[in-house]
């Protein structure tokens, strides 16, 4: 089956931006070093584009100026928001130097202007610290430490979207206690189903009602060693 690309992304992008997706796809299935197993074309434009625009429903990142991707990996979610939000700057958090490589050749051949690769950890990121109105993350790690990672990032009253699939009561309920101790609040966890056949998928949204207490972010590593909410 050859998918139709133009009919996988949302009503109202225009030619160029129809064109850096395929770009995208075409560094995916081209790049023997692109980090993920996913590479075939018309695959990879459901499992990958068409999930990371779902997000596009959560009105508080559509309105974002600064977006912030965790474990950036293959480029998605962030490559394709940036794509689908020009207006928007888009900082791709990834901590691994092979995978930074990948996604700075995939910027380029997309001529994706508005991204850009931070080659760090999250929690040495210091200049991001409280500069980005989202952050976004997808199959980074377990929530409460998603929400460790994303706090300290968030501008007041900055969202995180954290792509999840199915749902889970008792990391839920760690989440919770975790968002409470950072200053973070649960707003939505909506069902999302991106292309055909897509099962138990979710975006969970987080507020940042209140500021980061100090001792966060903890040194690396402390937030999957000492995981808050357990």
């Amino acid at each position: 089956m050859t998918v139709d690309l133009a009919a996988v992304l949302p009503a109202g992008m225009d030619a160029g931006q129809v064109a850096q997706m395929g770009a995208l796809l075409s560094a995916l299935e081209t790049d023997e070093h692109a980090p993920t197993a996913v590479r075939k074309r018309d695959l990879a434009a459901y499992v990958h584009v068409a999930d990371a625009l779902s997000a596009l429903e959560i009105d508080e990142l559509r309105s974002s100026s600064t977006i912030a991707d965790l474990g950036a990996g293959a480029g998605f979610p962030g490559l394709a928001l940036a794509v689908a939000l020009p207006d928007a700057s888009v900082r791709l958090v990834e901590s691994q130097r092979r995978k930074c490589e990948f996604l700075a050749r995939a910027i380029e051949s997309a001529g994706i202007g508005n991204a850009s690769v931070v080659c760090a950890r999250a929690e040495e990121w210091g200049e991001g610290i409280g500069s980005n109105a989202a952050v976004t993350a997808r199959a980074l790690a377990p929530q409460p430490v998603v929400l460790e990672y994303a706090a300290p990032l968030l501008s007041p009253g900055g969202t995180l979207i954290d792509w999840r699939g199915r749902r889970d009561d008792q990391e839920e309920l760690a989440s919770l206690r975790a968002a409470e101790e950072l200053g973070m609040e649960r707003v939505e966890v909506r069902r999302v189903e991106p292309f055909p056949g897509a099962r138990d998928l979710h975006l969970h949204v987080f507020c940042k009602r209140s500021d980061t207490p100090g001792r966060f972010p903890r040194r690396a590593g402390m937030a999957r060693k000492r995981p808050l909410g357990a």
